[in-house]
Order: structure tokens, then C-alpha cells, then sequence
């Protein structure tokens, strides 16, 4: 059974003139069940993230910095959003539900998260909307307990996964593939594993030929037993904050490429559902919905 992660706080942790970037949270689990893609028993809603797990990747003074609200004024611009107690709260939720969705895919083949990909969180820093990285903890979480050796993200946001590739920059147990607009934020990008910037207006031809070049790649060498998809759907032509060009069908067929391939390898895949800003909702709502609608698909 696909199992979902999903908790009401994903979607309501902000002031009212905050939340846009939010309603998606809200709107995607009800698309779902209305088109009965999914039931309400596939979703689940994680349970408290133990704080071994948080410091494990991030460092102890930043943590209690955000426990205790004490991020100063340029530290809390750097993330995005005003910091309140409900916001650390879903970010700790969000991770929780990134390792559930980890156990999940192990037993399922794939798991998904309603929020998640929270790739620009750094050990000691939040920024680009993102506290705590949630790959990045439940990618340390498998290898503390033995149920993964090698680690490959794939991150196919339009924004380079800088905190994700920052986390993991020593570690070979943890290849971490950016796929990503040239030009788009962050200004100053990490080095990760393997990076691919492309430029403003890429299509759905070229994205595509990419990825279908590099991905078979990076599976045969590696040898990965556990992958995290951020498979954002920013790449959008309507994205607003995005500079690349891929039509819906364009994001769908990628995310398919993506599942299929972990299908055809037997490799456990957790998938977090990253940004997404386009000006129409229902334009993000669909994009996210075809990853939910390609699993059933593909694994079940």
C-alpha cells in the first residue's frame, strides 16, 4: 500500500499573509481522495521527532536557537518565514514523516511525503523556507541503523539542494545529485556530487535527455540501495519563482522516468514533494498529483 505522510500542521503554520506557499499542503490530500487516487487509509501522521535524530545533523546551538525562538532578525529573514513555535513544530513533524516515509518505502518499495525536500537547511542555518532538512536526517537515520549502505538523492527542484549537498560533502555514503536552474536561487551553490545547471527556459526535450542520460548513470555506479527524490515541481514554465520551462507533461514524465527506474532496480524510494510556486494553485496541485497518481500507477 502507498503510504502517505500528512499532518494538518503542514498546512497551516504561518500568519494568514504567509500562507500561500502553504495552501498546497491543504489542497493536494483532498484532490487526492476526491479522484480517488488515494484513501484515508493510505495516509498516515508522524509521530514526535526525537531530538537525537535533529542534532545528529544539526548543531546543537542552532537547534536551541530554534527552540527557544532566539533566531535574530537576519537569521529568521534568511528562512523566509516569521519563526513561532507552530513553525519548528511542523518542520519537526516534516522530518518525522520523511524517516515513517523512509521505514515505509523499505517495506512498500516507495513511500511519500506531502511536504518535505527541505534541501536548503545547513547544520548550522536555515534559509529558503527550509529549518531542518529532512532528507538529510532520515538519510543519517538508515545508515545509523543499518538499513542503508549507499545513499542516492536525486534532487529535481529548480533550486540546488545547497544545504543537503553542504551536510553530506565527507560523506561517500550519500551521493547527492542536484538537478537545477543555472540561475536560480541560491546565489552561491555548494558542490555536490554530481550538479547539472541548466539555463533559463530548458524545456521538457533537453530536461528529459538529461536526466535519462545521467540517472541510469549514477545507478549503475553506485549501486544504490536507498534513494530520496525532491521532486519538486518548480521546473514548471509557470513557476514564479523558477526560470526553467517544462510543461505539465513535461514534470510528469520525469517523475515517471524517475519511479520506473526505481522500480526496474528494486530500490526503495521516499519522495518528498519540494517547492512549487506557480501563479495558479491548481497548477502546482496537478503537478504535485500526477507523482501521488504515477506510484499507485507504477509500484501498486
Amino acid at each position: 500500500m502507498l503510504k502517505i505522510a500528512w499532518s494538518p500542521i503542514y498546512a497551516h503554520p504561518l500568519p494568514a499573509g504567509h500562507r500561500f506557499p502553504m495552501i498546497k499542503y491543504e489542497l493536494l490530500p483532498e484532490q487526492l481522495l476526491y479522484e480517488g487516487t488515494v484513501t484515508e487509509d493510505h495516509f498516515f501522521s508522524p509521530f514526535p521527532l526525537e531530538e537525537k535524530y535533529i542534532t545528529a545533523i544539526h548543531q546543537p546551538a542552532y537547534w536551541k536557537k530554534l527552540q527557544t525562538l532566539s533566531l535574530n532578525r537576519k537569521e529568521e529573514r534568511r528562512t523566509g518565514f516569521p519563526l513561532s513555535a507552530k513553525l519548528v513544530e511542523r518542520e519537526i513533524t516534516i522530518a518525522q514523516g520523511s524517516i515513517q516515509t523512509a521505514l515505509y518505502a523499505l517495506e512498500y518499495g516507495i513511500s511519500m511525503n506531502i511536504a518535505g525536500g527541505t534541501h536548503h537547511a545547513y547544520p548550522d542555518h536555515g534559509e529558503g523556507f527550509c529549518l531542518l532538512n529532512d532528507i538529510a536526517i532520515a538519510s543519517h537515520f538508515l545508515l545509523s541503523k543499518g538499513l542503508a549502505k549507499q545513499i542516492l538523492v536525486v534532487d529535481l527542484d529548480v533550486h540546488q539542494g545547497n544545504g543537503t549537498a553542504a551536510i553530506f560533502k565527507d560523506n561517500q555514503q550519500v551521493f547527492t545529485f542536484s538537478m537545477h536552474g543555472a540561475r536560480n536561487y541560491p546565489l552561491h551553490k555548494e558542490v555536490s556530487d554530481l550538479d547539472i545547471g541548466l539555463v533559463d527556459g530548458t524545456g521538457d526535450t533537453v530536461y528529459l535527455q538529461q536526466l535519462k542520460t545521467i540517472l541510469p548513470r549514477l545507478i549503475e555506479q553506485l549501486a544504490p540501495d536507498f534513494i530520496f527524490y525532491q521532486a519538486g515541481v518548480d521546473v514548471l514554465a509557470t513557476d514564479k519563482l523558477g526560470r526553467l520551462g517544462l510543461s505539465r507533461e513535461g514534470c510528469r514524465q520525469r517523475d515517471h522516468y524517475v519511479l520506473t527506474s526505481c522500480k526496474k532496480h528494486s530500490i526503495p524510494i521516499a519522495v518528498s514533494m519540494g517547492g512549487g510556486y506557480s501563479e495558479r494553485i491548481s497548477d502546482i496541485v496537478e503537478a504535485h498529483a500526477n507523482t501521488f497518481r504515477l506510484a499507485q500507477e507504477i509500484f501498486f
